[in-house]
């Protein structure tokens, strides 16, 4: 628990404009890929007033292009005319019954969007694009600013409070505005006067057609991290500009989207950007907002007392918990269920047009599948196993009424994710199982450690039903030698239960194979939990004295504590398992570290000599100290065929129900949905 008045400067109320909001916390833009289902915008609207109902100052919707051009490709993800417009009533009608307040992002992707039809403000091709853009014409320009004012107008006839206009992350405002993208020569192209004079029409004429009652909030590139971006002293002159043309607040954003540098991954430390939103707020007497990988409310308490910023935005740790404001306010804090940065039920959902969603909790954008109902008639339920999918249920469960014992064979719960937490960027694994821990004894849930469950025990127990949820082990697989004492498992590695020496082979280039490999590689290193380091480590210039805020040096290669070689019997490229929008993170880390990676491998045998393999039908000796098992996991059934023996009415959940591509997202969900139909 903390102090109810623990968070003075996130919890003070302040003008924005045409109103006063309670508190300093934006919920930040999210796409959900729910526009356009049929029944999207009602789970929408569900999923909004929840939020708002937790507490949250302002929300800002997902981005809605003023037009056909600017679309990203998703179908009705745009506010063009008078028929969006009255389709979001729903949205807006249920953000303010409960109290709050809502904008519409209106964002044009420009050379972004993934149709046939791209524009920019030259034709040049994204990298992460493979449909090269036409540039606009001075008349399609003019036409488009007028769509951008249209959009916002249409906006508040739907009822929202204002717009957030799209100004970041490499999107066609940023086309406009940086020497990377823009080589037009007419007034819209050359010195950076004509360059952002898309953007401050664009505010210019919004604000004219919707009024002085209309929030504009205006997004930003404070750190663009790509060559041929805006300075330091550029970005304080747009926004100045901005200002001047009749935005309310200043929202931060860091980065474009082909930045090679993480902005919002695991490796980002807390808050991490925050410094670049203070030269803005030092320029302008407007709100200046900071974001990216603001988690907690502890950061974004210091983001503000600091004098970084006015506001913070916090995105996706609305989608890990709707009342985080609200129980930061009333000091609950240990009631606040964090977000650990993962991408892998959210953004990585959306690349694949699936809708948005989050691994810690699974109600999120699915609030109607998830509503907890108090059981009718209590039982006394047994949940073996202590992992993620054991917690979700046993959680879930003793919320609805239910008497639940858990029994972890183990001296601390987590299963997995406990191992994962000592990963680098990790840590914060460790608070989703405090969070787990923390409630289940505010539900009233009996927790034994060091408590291994066996089908005598559990029959004379009583319960109504068991879940068992005993996870996984290590697969050990079939190579001779594989008992030579070099050979260890990757929990061994991870806990250090087993030394590990400098000279190391990992077997298995799964999730788990690159986790273990970082964890040897980065040992005892520091930038993911120091900003300074973590500024080092990527090459970004805190002063943004050049373009981008790049320093220009190639970062140095790292001299790792151990020498790692990955191997994978599959052929094709590594890190295809990996997380959609995380895994290039984890790939560099791995070629920074020197780490060899060999695919289409043969074990042959493993002896004093070292990992023997068959590569390209050539014999090679790979010499190692210490092997690590990373080859995949057998699920823990031990106890089925007994327990079902016995009459007992059994749920099998999780890894020990299924372990092939060990799944967190697929765990926590299962023992949820378990939890709530009992």
């Amino acid at each position: 628990m903390s102090s109810p008045n623990a968070y003075p400067c996130l919890l003070s109320p302040i003008d924005v404009g045409p109103f006063t909001l309670p508190n300093r916390v934006i919920m930040g833009s999210m796409h959900t890929g729910l526009e356009g289902d049929a029944d999207g915008l009602s789970r929408l609207a569900e999923f909004y007033r929840a939020r708002a109902e937790g507490g949250v100052g302002l929300i800002i919707t997902g981005g809605h292009s003023p037009n056909r051009d600017g679309n990203l490709g998703i179908p009705r993800e745009e506010m063009a005319t008078a028929e969006d417009a009255a389709r979001h009533r729903v949205i807006t009608s249920a953000v303010h019954d409960a109290g709050g307040r809502i904008a519409l992002q209106v964002l044009h992707a420009g050379r972004y969007s993934y149709h046939d039809h791209p524009v920019s403000a030259s034709p040049i091709r994204a990298p992460i694009n493979k449909t090269a853009p036409r540039e606009l014409t001075d008349a399609e320009v003019e036409a488009t600013i007028d769509d951008f004012a249209t959009a916002t107008a249409l906006a508040r006839d739907g009822g929202y409070d204002g717009v957030e206009l799209m100004g970041s992350e490499g999107y066609l405002i940023t086309q406009f505005l940086a020497s990377r993208t823009n080589h037009r020569e007419d007034e819209w192209g050359g010195p950076l006067e004509n360059r952002m004079r898309f953007a401050t029409e664009i505010v210019r004429r919004s604000r004219a057609k919707a009024g002085d009652d209309c929030l504009i909030v205006f997004r930003l590139s404070v750190l663009d991290l790509v060559e041929g971006g805006l300075s330091g002293d550029d970005i304080v002159t747009v926004s100045k500009a901005i200002e001047a043309a009749g935005a309310n607040i200043l929202n931060s954003g860091i980065g474009w989207h082909e930045a090679r540098i993480p902005t919002i991954a695991q490796p980002v430390p807390g808050a991490a950007f925050a410094w670049a939103a203070k030269p803005v707020k030092d320029a302008v007497g407007i709100p200046v907002v900071a974001s990216n990988r603001i988690h907690t409310p502890e950061d974004a308490e210091k983001v503000i007392a600091g004098g970084m910023a006015d506001m913070v935005s916090m995105a996706r740790p609305f989608l890990a918990d709707p009342d985080i404001v609200r129980k930061a306010a009333s000091g609950d804090r240990d009631g606040i269920n964090l977000c650990i940065a993962c991408n892998q039920a959210c953004l990585d959902h959306y690349f694949v047009g699936a809708a948005v969603t989050c691994l810690v909790n699974p109600a999120a954008a699915r609030e109607g599948e998830f509503t907890p109902v108090p059981a009718t008639i209590p039982k006394k339920i047994a949940v073996v196993g202590g992992g993620m999918a054991g917690l979700s249920a046993a959680l879930t469960a003793a919320r609805r009424g239910h008497a639940v014992t858990l029994f972890e064979a183990g001296a601390e719960l987590g299963g997995q994710f406990n191992l994962a937490k000592h990963v680098p960027g990790k840590a914060v694994f460790a608070d989703t199982i405090a969070y787990f821990r923390s409630n289940l004894d505010r539900a009233g849930a009996v927790i034994k450690m060091n408590s291994p469950a066996d089908a005598e025990m559990l029959k004379a127990g009583g319960f109504d039903d068991i879940i068992l949820a005993t996870g996984v082990a290590p697969r050990v697989p079939d190579i001779p030698g594989v008992d030579h004492p070099s050979v260890i498992t990757y929990p061994e590695a991870l806990t250090g239960a087993k030394p590990v020496g400098e000279r190391v082979a990992v077997i298995g280039a799964g999730g788990i194979g690159y986790d273990v490999s970082l964890f040897l590689v980065e040992a005892g290193s520091r930038h993911h939990v120091d900003i300074a380091e973590f500024n080092a480590h990527w090459g970004i210039d805190s002063s943004i004295a050049g373009e981008g805020g790049l320093t220009g040096e190639k970062p140095k290669r790292e001299t790792p504590p151990h020498k790692v070689t990955l191997l994978k019997r599959s052929e094709g490229p590594f890190g295809r398992s990996l997380g959609r929008t995380t895994g290039w993170v984890h790939r560099i880390g791995l070629q920074r570290n020197g780490v060899e990676t060999l695919a289409g491998v043969s074990y042959d045998r493993i002896d004093d000599d070292g990992l023997h393999i068959t590569l390209g039908g050539e014999s090679r000796v790979i010499p190692a100290d210490t092997i690590v098992l990373c080859a995949g996991q057998d699920s823990r059934t031990d106890l089925v065929q007994p327990l079902l023996d016995a009459g007992i009415k059994l749920h099998v959940i999780g890894g020990a129900k299924l372990a092939a591509e060990l799944d967190a997202k697929r765990a926590i969900e299962e023992g949820t949905r378990l939890g709530l139909s009992l």
